[in-house]
């Protein structure tokens, strides 16, 4: 048993076993309340995605659980509206084939693993995309500041 303790920490120990531990993304309320708990495995994604207060459009910032941290891969801006466009340097620019563009390759982890949130009206539509389910976070806390984080995964198997 004490071998089999041994190799268990060893293993642990060795750069990228870890980082194969499961997590949760999260959104919390300014009052600590769970507003969302999605479990997600390395290498899934995920987008938050939201509509232009000004023009409307839909813009998406796409985001991977990466060797235990959120990164942000990529974002979606159609148009270069207020607030919106590319900054030389940070990924690369490509046309989305409908007048918009996507940057690619930003891979740039989000500092502590969290950010902060004010979540627009719905007409702003704030919401997480993941998996192929949508969650309005305008539904759930419009005009409200939240904390979006990935927090390893506590639950035990």
């Amino acid at each position: 048993m004490l071998v089999l303790l041994l190799l268990v920490s060893w293993l642990v120990s060795i750069p990228g076993v870890a980082a194969s531990e499961p997590a949760r993304l999260q959104v919390m309320s300014s009052s600590d309340k769970t507003l969302v708990d999605i479990p997600l495995q390395p290498g899934e994604r995920w987008c938050l995605v939201w509509n232009h207060s000004v023009t409307g459009i839909r813009v998406e910032d796409c985001y991977r659980y990466h060797q235990r941290k959120m990164v942000l891969e990529r974002s979606h801006q159609p148009d270069f509206a207020a607030g919106l466009g590319h900054i030389p340097g940070r990924g690369v620019q490509t046309s989305d084939g409908k007048g918009g563009y996507w940057i690619e390759h930003i891979n740039e982890p989000v500092p502590g693993n969290r950010y902060l949130l004010r979540v627009g009206s719905m007409a702003v539509d704030h919401r997480l995309s993941h998996d192929g389910d949508i969650i309005s976070l305008s539904a759930l806390a419009a005009g409200e500041r939240v904390i979006i984080r990935l927090q390893p995964d506590n639950k035990t198997s």
